[in-house]
């Protein structure tokens, strides 16, 4: 039941088409994060754990900061040491396809390589 003083009950299960996660965009932000963080860094095993997580807050601060209504985020990141041997990652998600989505980059030197990977998820 409505309050005609309130305006009749709107419910939001869907995002705007403007306030979407857009892939391309979430893309931009990520590589901007791994250039600025990592440019002329060399691969440091000891150092790998804190310069991942300090990429992964970052890139989740600069999400936030997009103002996409009611989309939470998870970031994951993985860098490595270049030997020139090939790595595969993949990610499986239940979701919702129209609504949810994520975005990658990959940036790599001579002596590391990093894979960054954004998920947006629809807070119903």
């Amino acid at each position: 039941m409505t309050d005609p003083e309130d305006g009749p009950s709107t419910y939001t299960i869907r995002p705007k088409f403007e306030k979407k996660f857009r892939p391309l965009l979430i893309k931009d932000v990520i590589h901007q994060v791994l250039k600025e963080l990592l440019h002329e860094k060399q691969y440091s095993s000891e150092e790998a754990k804190t310069t991942s997580k300090e990429i992964s807050d970052s890139i989740q601060s600069r999400l936030k900061g997009l103002d996409l209504d009611r989309y939470k985020y998870i970031v994951q990141v993985v860098i490595g040491e270049q030997r020139g041997e090939g790595v595969k990652m993949g990610c499986r998600c239940f979701w919702d396809s129209d609504t949810d989505n994520y975005a990658q980059d990959i940036y790599m030197n001579d002596t590391l390589f990093c894979v960054a990977a954004a998920f947006g998820v629809y807070h119903y």
